[in-house]
């Protein structure tokens, strides 16, 4: 269930849309968690999470959050310099960069953070022992924060 929108410069994917419960003395109050990932192809991503009463509010929220956390990712030939590898609670991930033409071998919610942040070739590998879309997403951005490159 992969949506896509461009608003100006950036193009974002609602990434993953629940309903969540809290338990209160009068019964069960319903909200929307939407995760939605931002970026703008060209190096720049970002990964925000937010709730509200309604689904539009809760992407509208996810959005502006998504904005204020993205990062600058050093590319070298629409790839990343070197392999990367981190970890966000039960999800782990392994990024290695490819050679031009060997496009975007990776699945699952990596897959759109790397797509929107304009890497076209790359390989990565979701070794964690969790379906989470939001660890995921969430760890490849902090993998791409890792990346150095040599002044």
């Amino acid at each position: 269930m992969e949506r896509r929108f461009k608003r100006g410069n950036l193009e974002e994917t609602v990434l993953d849309l629940r309903r969540v419960t809290r338990v209160v003395a009068g019964g069960k109050r319903m909200r929307f968690r939407a995760t939605v990932v931002v970026g703008d192809l060209k190096g720049k991503v970002g990964v925000g999470v937010a709730k509200g009463l309604d689904v539009e509010r809760a992407i509208t929220k996810a959005k502006a959050v998504a904005e204020k956390n993205m990062i600058e990712i050093k590319m070298k030939n629409k790839s990343i310099p070197h392999q990367v590898e981190a970890k966000f609670g039960a999800a782990k991930i392994l990024i290695k960069p490819a050679v031009p033409g060997h496009g975007l071998v990776v699945g699952g919610a990596p897959r759109v953070v790397l797509k929107l942040a304009g890497i076209q070739d790359i390989t990565a590998k979701c070794l964690g022992s969790t379906t989470s879309k939001l660890n995921y997403a969430i760890a490849t951005v902090e993998a791409l924060k890792k990346i150095r490159v040599k002044s």
